[in-house]
C-alpha cells in the first residue's frame, strides 16, 4: 500500500463531475482529457465532491470530507478514493451539499484554509446538516484553540 491516498477526478461537462473542493494535492497525473489522478499525504483533510446527471437532470450529488490515512490505519472506503479515508463528513442531496459548500466558504472568509480546520468541526457540521440544522461558525478563536491543542499533543 502506498503511503499516499489517491483520488480519481473526472470531468465530463454536464454528466459526471468528481472534483476536490479543498485539499493539499502533492502529486497529479493526467490520465486523459477528462480524468486525472491526484494524491494527498497521510493526515491531510480533503473534500471530495461527486455529481452526476442524465438527460432529465441531477441523479447524484454527494460530498465527503475525509482525512487521508497512513498504511495500517483503519479507514472507510469511498468510490474513487484509494485506499479510502477517515470519514469526517458524508452528505447526499444537493440542498445539504450546497449548505456544506456555504460553510466552507464561511471558513475561507475568515482567512482559514479549510484543510487546516479541526476535524471535529467537520463532524459537527455533518451532524447539524444531517438534521437540517445550521452548524456553528468556525471562528479564528476556535481555530487558534485547535492549533494550541495540536501543539500540546506534539
Amino acid at each position: 500500500m502506498s503511503a499516499r491516498t489517491t483520488i480519481e477526478l473526472t470531468w465530463i461537462e454536464g454528466r459526471i463531475e468528481r472534483w476536490l473542493r479543498f485539499g493539499r494535492i502533492v502529486q497529479e497525473k493526467i490520465q486523459s482529457r477528462t480524468v486525472r489522478t491526484v494524491s494527498v499525504d497521510p493526515g491531510s483533510i480533503f473534500a471530495f465532491v461527486r455529481w452526476a446527471a442524465n438527460d432529465y437532470g441531477t441523479v447524484d450529488s454527494r460530498i465527503d470530507i475525509l482525512q487521508a490515512v497512513s498504511p495500517g490505519e483503519r479507514y472507510s472506503t469511498v468510490p474513487h478514493v484509494t485506499p479510502g479515508g477517515v470519514s469526517l463528513l458524508r452528505l447526499t442531496g444537493w440542498p445539504k451539499v450546497e449548505a456544506l459548500l456555504l460553510a466552507v466558504d464561511q471558513v475561507e472568509a475568515e482567512n482559514i484554509a479549510p484543510e487546516d480546520v479541526c476535524p471535529d468541526h467537520w463532524r459537527h457540521v455533518h451532524n447539524r446538516l444531517s438534521c437540517n440544522l445550521e452548524p456553528r461558525s468556525y471562528t479564528p478563536f476556535r481555530h487558534e484553540a485547535w492549533l494550541k491543542r495540536q501543539a500540546l499533543a506534539a
